[in-house]
């Protein structure tokens, strides 16, 4: 099965997966089988992902209590995981439950399972921050939410391939080139071969 978290960046990934993709989609709050976002009389108001989004079943899909998709998650049960990030650094480390601020509202819980439970972290995030700043950083300065956990991050501007060893590969960019990609992330990049 594949996880995706339901809140922000990733939300939209349960609508874009091509029909054919063989992926089993699991919410946090109980449910197996997991299809994209309910609109109009789809939508069943005890039908929604952790998001609070309203969602489809899919064929077979199975409902559980919150606690047995915790212990899924927590098991190791989950191929994949797809989280948003407030930073990644280039050892794979992923800050996103918390900024330290201390007037900030923390959400620890489902993505720590996710990001140490799933033998796959991919992140969807904007390649810089409101003031700027990138969010791929030489090593998070925000609490961490899992370590070394992170194998790829999608941003509006590039996909970045986590090596695990230090090194991080720009595996295409988006309307800019390698140049500019380079001249946000406050590390060496590498080209993707």
């Amino acid at each position: 099965p594949s996880a995706t978290r339901g809140l922000g960046h990733p939300t939209p990934v349960t609508t874009s997966l091509p029909r054919e993709a063989d992926a089993t989609l699991h919410t946090e709050n109980g449910m197996l089988g997991m299809g994209g976002e309910a609109h109009g009389d789809e939508v069943d108001p005890d039908l929604i992902n952790a998001g609070k989004i309203p969602v489809k079943e899919t064929d077979g899909c199975s409902y559980f209590h919150h606690a047995d998709s915790f212990a899924m998650m927590r098991g190791g049960h989950l191929d994949c995981c797809v989280l948003g990030a407030f930073q990644v650094d280039r050892a794979g480390n992923l800050a996103n439950w918390h900024t330290g601020k201390p007037d900030a509202i923390p959400s620890v819980g489902g993505p720590m399972l996710l990001a140490t439970g799933a033998k796959q972290t991919l992140v969807m995030m904007t390649l810089t921050a409101k003031n700027g700043q990138a969010k791929l950083v030489e090593n998070c300065t925000m609490p961490l939410t899992g370590v070394g956990c992170v194998s790829r991050v999608y941003t509006d501007q590039a996909v970045f391939l986590i090596e695990g060893d230090g090194r991080v590969v720009v595996r295409e960019t988006f309307g800019c080139d390698f140049e500019a990609v380079q001249e946000l992330v406050p590390f060496p990049l590498e080209r993707s071969e």
